[in-house]
């Protein structure tokens, strides 16, 4: 049996407490690139060029904070130590998948009040459209981050055209209100 441990990378973080901004600006950064925190300034990454950039300005926010971030290589002393990481890495993955979902499910719910409403206006479509591309852009960055593959991933594919399909409806229904005048 071959050895099919993930490569990682530990950012061991440490900012300056005051002015709290840098810390602020560094742990966001790390959020947003899908870090995984382990506690006390650890956090770690795939070892993955999807993450570079994201790790590069981790560095430098921490350095602009007059901070320091020491990068370690990691592969995990044991198959089980690797795989643990990447359960707790891709359940970090379901949960954002789980919130886009729930904000999929907000969107349909608007466009279900407009339609009720007969709020066929072209304002109303342009912010629809605006959350839509929202919803792209999100869904995005959260599948690019998906290395593992979570398993809400197809749901999250299959909601978002969903919510495309309501889009192309409602602004079919906005046209015809439209030109009806």
């Amino acid at each position: 049996m071959t050895d099919q441990r993930t490569s990682w990378l530990v950012l061991v973080v440490q900012v300056p407490a005051t002015p709290s901004r840098h810390r602020v600006a560094v742990w966001r950064e790390l959020r947003r690139i899908g870090a995984l925190s382990l506690g006390q300034g650890a956090w770690v990454v795939p070892d993955a060029p999807v993450f570079a950039d994201g790790v590069a300005r981790v560095v430098e926010l921490a350095e602009r904070g007059e901070g320091e971030v020491l990068v370690l290589d990691a592969t995990g002393r044991a198959e089980t130590d690797s795989a643990r990481l990447e359960a707790m890495f891709t359940a970090e993955r379901a949960e954002e998948w789980a919130e886009f979902l729930a904000d999929c499910g907000k969107f349909d719910a608007e466009i279900d009040k407009e339609i009720r409403n007969g709020k066929f206006t072209m304002a109303e479509l342009e912010e629809e459209e605006q959350s839509l591309e929202r919803l792209r852009r999100w869904h995005r960055d959260v599948r690019v981050r998906d290395l593992f593959g979570s398993p809400d991933a197809a749901e999250a594919d299959r909601r978002l055209a969903h919510c495309a399909e309501r889009l192309a409806d409602y602004t079919d229904r906005v046209f015809r209100a439209l030109h009806q005048m």
